[in-house]
């Protein structure tokens, strides 16, 4: 059969017509053929007169030689066209489902897919991906049904089975579409580029979707792609297909939880109304948004109608038992996860199942190659190969994570595949790997730490503090988790990372997980016995208190049960310090001469013991007091006296300490000079503690007050866009750290101030 690139017989007959210059009904007169079957050939409905009927015309246009030859055997191909191209109901789009629910902008997607403008000779391809149970076959199946009315010439559905071991060949697949297309078994060619042509071309010339359902790889899918054209192909595939060319992607995720709730419900019918709607919706939330396992647990309620929907929400809690209870009939989550972990290599899956016992929600490739034993070269291959199967979620900053239900996949593995004492082994290797670098990282924020000189060589390498503090808080799931998992059988690795961090803290002060951190430091401490850092770790869990929403009674309850542990161990710092978290309880309840008193009995100690820093802090709390208390001019005759003694490079004072104490130091100042009426100095001094506090990249509640005190004595001097871009900027803080209240007002005196 010959090519389709030139003019068709219907547009070969209008040019005889015209040149013989007869309109329709002239030429139906004299050839006998009717004028509308003569118009249906022209428009090219029909493709393939009959001989008789072609000779008829022939005739009647006087054609000879090879003129006549030509539209003869054009309309004997077009016959044969006609004939192979009548479809037999191969391939056919399978029914959708009718509880389908959401992806509202990805149908969308679809819908702009169908009138998308290519380049000459390159067909328009969707491309759809995302890892097992996500409903990508669901979703392409009932897309193709809706926009099945703008491809007359039939919507074609083709599972390549990419997850099976033995995928659709690519020539098996084109012989299926081909016949599906009509054409008979006997004239599919033989070779696979002249089958593959024979299919393009009937795609050119007609307005066909072909759906590609569970695509293996971009070979086998590459002869299928329709090569320009009206026609559209859609592709499914758990694998990226980075190397496919030109396609539009869809990346398809989990449902958000209202929709995961609407499915879960749907696909319950009448039985919903049975159950607490905060039930379902958490059925739906342990279902992680995958729609394949709000389908398993639908099915598993509606097929026992006696069960409790509650009591299965209790039963999928169990981290241990949930991935078990995904199984409905032949469906079952782990099966789904299981075809795309046989596709890995074995390296990969040794990888994979490590994984499992990282304890954050997501790591890096730093972490991988701990987790799996590997060079981080072969860490990164395969991360690429898990995220390439859809095994794992790739975000930004090199970050990867789990689906929760794929992590729980993975612990299974793990459990198969790998002895007690390996998964012993591997998860005290994770763990001590996470503690030691975490200890690094906060080391390099603590005085007389800093930069180590000697670096572990199996840590990741930080050449600045930003690096270091980047990774701690990244990673602070991890590190985190890993404290929780050693406390009782490493506690000395526990206590060094807890007390390493206590200089970082400050930097990081809104922190929600200080108090856990530091709970687990003196859980350490008193598992070795160590009196002196129990009582350390426990005047830190008083700091976390202080730090506003303040907890006055906490802070004394702890600050009480380190002096008493202090006192045992002869500990002076911590005595001192027991009693100036004291002080700050003190403070917070309002009790301002006992909380001064009780400032000045640390300070004694500090200084008989020759610690300048901590000097230095307990007479600043003095001076807070003194401000509190309205006794503006003392305290600012007190913060000016330490500000000398920070300047004074012979004072002893950590420079490290310095230039963390300078800023808050000016703040108080500021504040001070405001309450004095001395504005101009009071604006100054705000702005240097402002500028000190941005280049040491720290941002906590006493930098919103600061900005908060600035923007108000900017509107006193009439300086109103400063004053509303200062409010706006303290807004931002506030927000960033939890307080709405004093965020809300802020935002309103960033447009009303005068």
């Amino acid at each position: 059969m010959r090519g389709t690139d030139g003019p068709g017989f219907g547009e070969v007959l209008r040019g005889h017509r015209r040149a013989a210059r007869l309109t329709l009904e002239q030429l139906a007169e004299v050839s006998g053929v009717s004028a509308r079957t003569l118009s249906d050939m022209e428009r090219g409905r029909s493709k393939g007169p009959q001989a008789r009927t072609v000779t008829a015309l022939a005739d009647a246009l006087k054609l000879d030689g090879s003129a006549r030859t030509r539209l003869v055997e054009l309309a004997r191909d077009g016959r044969l066209r006609d004939h192979w191209t009548r479809r037999n109901g191969l391939c056919e789009l399978p029914r959708s489902v009718e509880d389908f629910t959401g992806r509202a902008e990805e149908l969308i997607w679809l819908s702009e897919l169908v009138y998308a403008e290519s380049s000459p000779g390159v067909g328009v391809v969707g491309l759809i991906t995302g890892s097992a149970g996500l409903g990508k076959t669901t979703f392409a199946v009932r897309a193709a049904h809706s926009v099945r009315p703008s491809f007359p010439d039939g919507v074609l559905f083709l599972d390549l089975f990419g997850m099976s071991q033995e995928p659709l060949a690519t020539d098996d697949a084109l012989r299926l579409l081909l016949r599906a297309f009509g054409v008979a078994d006997e004239h599919v060619p033989g070779d696979p580029r002249e089958r593959a042509s024979l299919y393009r071309s009937l795609l050119r010339d007609r307005r066909v979707l072909v759906v590609l359902d569970n695509a293996a790889s971009e070979e086998q899918v590459r002869p299928l792609l329709p090569g320009g054209g009206t026609s559209r192909a859609l592709i499914t595939t758990r694998r990226l297909l980075a190397g496919l060319e030109g396609g539009r992607r869809l990346v398809l995720g989990p449902l958000p939880l209202s929709e995961s709730t609407e499915l879960l419900t749907g696909i319950l019918g009448e039985r919903s109304a049975r159950d607490e709607e905060s039930t379902l919706s958490r059925l739906a939330e342990l279902c992680g948004g995958l729609p394949l396992a709000l389908r398993i647990i639908g099915n598993r309620l509606l097929s026992r109608p006696d069960w409790d929907a509650a009591h299965l929400a209790a039963r999928l809690a169990d981290e241990e038992r949930r991935l078990h209870q995904f199984k409905a009939g032949d469906l079952r989550i782990a099966k789904a996860f299981g075809m795309s972990y046989e596709q890995l290599a074995d390296s990969a899956r040794r990888v994979f199942r490590n994984l499992a016992v990282i304890p954050g929600r997501d790591f890096d490739a730093a972490l991988t190659a701990v987790a799996g034993g590997v060079p981080i070269e072969d860490a990164w291959d395969a991360l690429d190969e898990l995220v390439d199967l859809g095994l794992l979620q790739d975000g930004p900053d090199g970050r990867y994570r789990f689906h929760d239900l794929v992590r729980l996949f993975g612990r299974d593995r793990l459990r198969e595949e790998e002895t007690a004492a390996g998964r012993q082994a591997l998860t005290e290797r994770v763990s001590s790997w996470l503690l030691r670098m975490a200890t690094m990282s906060g080391r390099w924020f603590e005085p007389g730490y800093g930069r180590p000189d000697r670096p572990d060589p199996d840590l990741a390498a930080q050449a600045s503090g930003e690096e270091a503090d980047w990774w701690l808080r990244s990673h602070v799931d991890n590190w985190l988790g890993a404290m929780r998992t050693s406390v009782g059988d490493r506690p000395s690795l526990v206590l060094d990372c807890a007390e390493s961090m206590h200089w970082f803290s400050e930097r990081w002060v809104h922190g929600p997980h200080w108090q856990e951190v530091f709970t687990l430091g003196a859980q350490a401490a008193a598992a070795l016995g160590d009196l002196a850092q129990q009582a350390t770790q426990l005047n830190y869990l008083a700091w976390v208190h202080s730090v506003p929403p303040h907890d006055p009674k906490a802070m004394l309850r702890y600050a009480a049960e380190a002096l008493e542990l202090a006192t045992r161990a002869g500990a002076a710092a911590q005595l001192a310090w027991s009693h100036e978290y004291t002080a700050s309880a003190l403070h917070a309840l309002g009790q301002l001469d006992e909380a001064i008193a009780m400032s000045f009995r640390a300070a004694e100690t500090f200084r008989a013991i020759g610690d300048v820093d901590s000097y230095v802090q307990s007479l600043a709390h003095v001076a807070n007091c003194l401000r509190d208390d309205g006794r503006h001019a003392q305290a600012l005759e007190q913060l000016l006296a330490l500000l000398a003694l920070m300047d004074d490079e012979g004072s002893g004072m950590t420079p490290s300490v310095v230039a963390h104490s300078r800023p808050f130091a000016l703040i108080r100042i500021g504040q001070c000079l405001g309450h004095l009426g001395r504005r101009a100095e009071a604006i100054v001094t705000l702005g240097e503690a402002m500028d000190l506090l941005d280049t040491l990249q720290v941002s906590d509640y006493r930098h919103a007050e600061g900005l908060e005190a600035l923007a108000a004595l900017l509107a006193e001097e009439g300086r109103t866009g400063e004053s509303r871009r200062t409010y706006a900027r303290a807004a931002r803080v506030f927000a960033s750290i939890g307080d709405t209240e004093a965020g809300s007002r802020c935002r309103t005196l960033a447009t009303t101030a005068p």
